[in-house]
C-alpha cells in the first residue's frame, strides 16, 4: 500500500463513530518511526507543534479517541443488560448528563408499561430513590409535570377505544395547542388536561386522537408542537415512535457532532432491534433516501460498526 494511501486508511480509523481496530494495527504495527513522525506531521487535525516544535496530539482529539475505543464495549454492555436494568440506568444517565429530557420521554413512552413499571424499580434498587422522586427534584422548568406524568403512568394495553372521548379529546388538545387572542396562552407545558390524555391514555386510544385532531384542525398533532419540543417528543413517542427514532439517528450519525448525540446510536440500535427496527429502517429510507444499514457503513468503523449491523440484521 502506498504511503499516501497507508495515511488515508489511518485517517479514516479514526473519524466517524468507533475506531477501525483492524486498520489500526495493520498500519501502525509495520510503520518505522519516520512514517509515525510523518503521520503527525501531515494530519494537523490530530496533531498540532507547539512552542518547542514537537508535534503532540490535540487534547480534544485524545478525549474523542477514548470515547469512540469505548463506544463498542458500551454497546455490547447495554445489549447483554436485563432491559429493566439498562432502561434504568439510562434513565439515570439522562437525568443527570444534560439532562436529556427526550430519553426521559423516549424510555416512558416507547416501553410497555410492564417493562417502565420494570424500569422503574430497577432504578430504585440501583439507586436507592424513586425514578418520579428524582425527575421531581432535579427538574424545575415547566417540563416536570409532563416527565413525571409519563413516567409514572401504568398504561392500558387492551384493544378497546372510544372513538368518541377520542374526538373530545383531540379538540381539547387542538384548544390547548391554539394561540387565544391574538397573543400567547399558557404553555400546553402548563395544561393539566393535556399533561393527563398524553400521561394516562393508552396508546391505541391516542393513535385515534392523532387521527382525529389531524381531521379536526388539518394538522398533525406533532406538527401544532413544534414551539413546544418535549411536547412533540412526547406525541412522537407514543403516537409514531419511527418518526422521532428516525429523527434521533439522523442527527447521531452526522459528523462532527457532540458525544451526546453520538450516544443515541448506540441506545437506540440496541432498544429496538427487537422491537420496531425494521419499521424504523423503512421510515429512515422514506425520510432521508438512504438506507440506514449503508448510513452506519459510511459513517461507523470496524468492530463496532459490524456489531451493529448484525443487530439491525435482525430486522430482515
Amino acid at each position: 500500500m502506498a504511503a499516501s494511501d497507508e495515511l488515508g486508511s489511518l485517517t479514516r480509523a479514526f473519524t466517524g463513530l468507533g475506531v477501525d481496530e483492524k486498520a489500526l494495527i495493520s498500519t501502525l504495527g509495520k510503520w518505522q518511526p519516520e512514517q509515525r513522525r510523518s503521520f503527525r506531521k501531515g494530519s494537523r487535525d490530530f496533531f498540532r507543534e507547539d512552542e518547542r516544535q514537537f508535534e503532540r496530539w490535540d487534547d480534544r482529539h485524545i478525549l474523542q479517541l477514548r470515547h469512540e475505543f469505548l463506544r463498542l464495549k458500551d454497546a455490547i454492555v447495554l445489549c447483554t443488560m436485563h432491559p429493566w436494568e439498562r432502561d434504568g440506568r439510562l434513565l439515570k444517565e439522562a437525568l443527570y448528563k444534560g439532562p436529556q429530557y427526550h430519553v426521559l420521554v423516549e424510555i416512558a413512552c416507547t416501553r410497555s408499561s410492564d417493562d417502565l413499571l420494570g424500569a422503574r424499580r430497577a432504578y430504585h434498587s440501583l439507586f436507592n430513590h424513586s425514578l418520579e422522586e428524582d425527575v421531581a427534584f432535579h427538574v424545575h422548568t415547566p417540563e416536570r409535570k409532563l416527565l413525571v406524568g409519563v413516567l409514572s403512568s401504568y398504561r392500558y394495553e387492551g384493544p378497546k377505544v372510544s372513538e368518541e372521548m377520542a374526538k373530545l379529546e383531540a379538540k381539547a388538545l387542538s384548544e390547548a395547542l391554539t394561540l387565544k387572542g391574538g397573543g400567547p396562552g399558557p404553555s400546553p407545558l402548563e395544561n393539566d388536561e393535556v399533561i393527563r390524555i398524553l400521561s394516562t391514555r393508552s396508546k391505541l386510544h391516542l393513535k385515534a386522537v392523532y387521527k382525529h385532531y389531524k381531521d379536526i384542525t388539518g394538522n398533525y398533532l406533532d406538527q401544532d408542537c413544534d414551539g413546544h419540543l418535549l411536547l412533540k417528543e412526547t406525541v412522537q413517542c407514543l403516537c409514531t415512535p419511527e418518526t422521532y427514532f428516525t429523527k434521533i439517528l439522523e442527527a447521531s450519525l452526522r459528523y462532527n457532532v457532540d458525544e451526546l448525540t453520538k450516544e443515541a446510536v448506540s441506545r437506540v440500535i440496541v432498544t429496538r432491534a427487537d422491537e420496531d427496527m425494521k419499521q424504523i429502517r423503512e421510515e429512515f429510507n422514506r425520510e432521508f433516501g438512504v438506507d440506514l444499514r449503508k448510513k452506519i457503513e459510511d459513517v461507523a468503523n470496524g468492530n463496532y460498526r459490524d456489531f451493529l449491523l448484525t443487530l439491525i440484521a435482525r430486522s430482515d
